[in-house]
């Protein structure tokens, strides 16, 4: 055969091994590349299995020690905290997630006593506090904006305080970038960086992270904040906003169905995209291996450098120990 270029460009010929294909490949992962999310309770001595997120736990803040060893050992940089709030403390303020001696200051504060070279960042959150589970302050059945923006701002100086090393704001709040920015430079912490959940869709991806936290919203659902799956310009002024209000990163929020979204927030920003391969992800996945339907370490790999070639600097995900462990088993 000899018509047109062939057989002079031939593609397979770097496709012939694994070393060639590991010289020429496009995108690479490493363990640096990935936020591992961790989950705190209350108590002691207790590792709990999230029922929606098998062979991921909640851990109370002893155990959770071990835990952010193996995930330096695997050579993973940062966490990022949530912390499962009990009912009786929950109320329409948010007042429990300013108390310096919460549960989420106490694990920051553990986390950088051992592991002080550990990136920690904080979710900025109402709803695992609200006794209504949404992102902000409700009255007569309306998430007021401004008012919570206040308590958001209170909470990310809180963790500040704490010892927190970036506050990642996942509320949706208009303006609360900019509040919170001026807040902690207010409070002496103008080096606490801000990782701005900027592109968070209304996502039905969500439900094994509610499980999580027990903080699916009591009533209504989240539209009126978080962003229509339908729209991506509406992304890119997100978190153009979030840029100029000081936003160190900006996430895209979930993964897989919005590819386009992390690309086209890639090529509109100039700060690092994170994006976060949520609940959701991590249980289809798990189940469709379960039933042998997938291979769950290609799937998994297969998705993670997707994100990479999408234009995804770092990224969030349930997945980050193992794959870290594959990563360094490659080398």
């Amino acid at each position: 055969m000899t018509h047109g270029q062939f057989p002079y460009i031939r593609g397979r010929r770097l496709r012939a091994s694994a070393a060639i294909r590991e010289m020429v490949a496009e995108h690479n992962l490493k363990p640096a590349d990935f936020i591992a999310p961790v989950f705190v309770m209350e108590g002691k001595g207790k590792k709990v299995e999230i029922p929606s997120m098998p062979d991921y736990y909640r851990y109370t803040l002893d155990l959770l020690m071990d835990e952010i060893r193996e995930l330096k050992e695997v050579g993973i940089r940062s966490v990022l905290v949530f912390a499962k709030v009990p009912d009786e403390l929950k109320d329409n303020k948010g007042t429990e997630a300013l108390n310096p001696d919460g549960l989420m200051q106490r694990a920051v504060r553990a986390i950088k006593d051992e592991f002080p070279q550990m990136l920690v960042m904080t979710d900025i959150a109402m709803d695992p506090y609200s006794s209504y589970g949404h992102d902000g302050i409700v009255e007569d059945g309306e998430i007021l904006n401004d008012e919570s923006v206040e308590v958001l701002s209170k909470m990310a100086v809180s963790h500040a305080k704490a010892g927190a090393d970036m506050v990642a704001p996942s509320d949706m709040m208009d303006g609360r970038i900019g509040a919170m920015r001026k807040a902690l430079d207010q409070e002496g912490f103008e080096h606490t960086g801000i990782m701005a959940y900027s592109a968070k869709y209304a996502s039905s991806y969500y439900g094994p992270f509610r499980d999580a936290l027990d903080s699916a919203p009591g009533f209504g659902d989240k539209k009126t904040y978080q962003m229509d799956p339908a729209n991506v310009r509406e992304a890119i002024k997100e978190a153009k906003l979030d840029e100029q209000e000081g936003a160190d990163i900006v996430m895209v929020k979930p993964g897989l169905p919005y590819m386009d979204v992390i690309r086209a927030v890639k090529e509109n920003i100039g700060v690092p995209v994170s994006v976060y391969n949520v609940s959701g992800e991590y249980a289809m996945l798990k189940a469709a291996a379960e039933k042998g339907w997938l291979n769950e370490e290609e799937a998994m790999m297969e998705a993670l450098v997707g994100f990479k070639r999408a234009g995804a600097d770092l990224i969030a995900t349930y997945f980050a120990k193992v794959a870290s462990k594959i990563l360094n088993n490659k080398k």
